[in-house]
């Protein structure tokens, strides 16, 4: 069966399906629950979730772009899926921080696409994104690094609640003997910010931010807040959960983006050298 006719296996865990692509030197988009994987040629070329700050955001709160640029670039170049050719062409964006940024915001969202490794929803043949061609990854590299990631923050924390659901700060939380990340991304949670919007708000890498955000649950300072149960039908108003988050009345101040952004840059050019050797 050829991939453009492939049917995807229920039972089949992406991570599997993803595999399965690779070797037959796919191009499509495979969507799962939380996000989808751009294939080009069988190499990751893009991921999308929405849990995680998209390229946009990361390069319009960053300041690294003007947002009238990155909509121009879209307006002009998205219907050929050539955004990224149009940033770099216009002298909007270099290069190399395209690529950088890219690569952060393509692993961000893989690690949420395969944080579970549910099955697939489905492969759309021949789908290309509107960003286009950017930088391709090894599928193996993405499943490796997503890996990683989730045995690196199981080891800070063990509960992946503090990824997905708002954030509060618990009584007593003080951002004043913390380092500066940790204290700028505390200064950020009131009681509705989830990780990635916290993320967007820092013009920060998701995982930076889950990894600073899962070491202030280690130490006390922050939990999820808990849902609302709904009482019986003859008592409309919801029960009170155990031990729920205490939430902060006042919102986190406005983030100084750049002071953030220098350390993940660094990171991402570790991670950009390692994929030319690769």
């Amino acid at each position: 069966m050829t991939t453009s006719t492939r049917a995807l296996r229920t039972d089949e865990p992406a991570s599997a399906q993803l595999g399965t692509l690779a070797a037959q030197g796919a191009t499509g988009a495979l969507s799962t629950e939380s996000g989808i994987v751009y294939l080009a040629a069988g190499h990751v070329v893009h991921v999308e979730s929405a849990v995680t700050p998209d390229l946009g955001d990361l390069l319009t709160h960053s300041g690294a772009l003007a947002p009238d640029g990155w909509w121009e670039a879209i307006d002009q170049a998205g219907r050929r899926c050539r955004v990224g050719r149009q940033l770099v062409d216009s002298g909007h964006l270099a290069a190399g921080a395209l690529e950088l940024c890219h690569l952060g915001a393509l692993f961000d969202a893989a690690y949420f696409v395969l944080a579970h490794d549910g099955p697939a929803l489905r492969f759309r043949p021949g789908a290309a994104h509107w960003l286009g061609a950017v930088r391709s990854v090894p599928v193996d590299t993405v499943l490796r690094e997503s890996r990683r990631r989730r045995e690196l923050l199981h080891r800070i924390w063990p509960e992946p609640a503090v990824d997905r659901a708002p954030l509060a700060r618990m009584p007593g939380s003080d951002a004043a003997d913390l380092p500066a990340r940790r204290g700028r991304t505390l200064a950020q949670v009131d009681g509705v910010r989830t990780a990635a919007q916290i993320a967007t708000a820092l013009a920060c890498r998701t995982f930076h931010t889950l990894v600073e955000l899962r070491r202030l649950a280690a130490a006390g300072l922050v939990a999820p807040v808990a849902p609302l149960i709904p009482g019986p039908s003859s008592d409309p108003s919801p029960a009170p959960a155990s031990a729920p988050a205490t939430v902060s009345a006042e919102p986190g101040p406005a983030p100084r983006p750049m002071a953030s952004v220098e350390p993940d840059t660094a990171l991402l050019r570790r991670l950009l050298h390692a994929l030319e050797a690769l």
